[in-house]
């Protein structure tokens, strides 16, 4: 991630939410912990809606081993905000997942950050290899 905020154009796969009332501070913009939340759900509903993690029941599932952020502008209730995904990394178990922030029609992003999540077995917690379905959509994801 570098110290400018990157653009709507660097990202490959995009999800709309909307902010919530409560997700307001007391500056009146949105908490800086939300931003996770925000990146959680544009990670993880995509494998749910595809079919590719149940987490109830999927054999492996993922955790989150590293996480940052970076704060270029307030986000705030009403905006919607539009998450921007890409895959920087993919490796036998892991995935680090790049993600932006944009509020409202924004083409900059006033929130970049980063997950890395771990495949693991659901009942060991060991890594393990990333089944070939998800990773054909990981590829789909991944910067070139």
């Amino acid at each position: 991630m570098t110290a400018t905020p990157g653009r709507r154009s660097d990202y490959i796969a995009f999800r709309t939410m909307p902010t919530r009332w409560f997700d307001n501070d007391v500056y009146g913009h949105m908490n800086n912990a939300l931003h996770y939340q925000f990146f959680d759900t544009a990670v993880n509903a995509p494998l749910v809606e595809r079919g590719l993690l149940d987490p109830a029941t999927s054999p492996t599932i993922f955790l989150v081993v590293e996480s940052g952020c970076r704060y270029f502008a307030p986000l705030a209730f009403p905006q919607d905000i539009t998450a921007g995904l890409r895959v920087a990394k993919l490796g036998r178990s892991a995935v680090t997942y790049e993600l932006g922030l944009f509020g409202g029609d924004a083409e900059v992003a006033a929130a970049e950050g980063h997950f890395v999540h771990v495949n693991v077995d659901r009942a060991t917690d060991r890594p393990a290899p990333i089944p070939d379905q998800l990773r054909a959509y990981l590829e789909d994801l991944r910067l070139v």
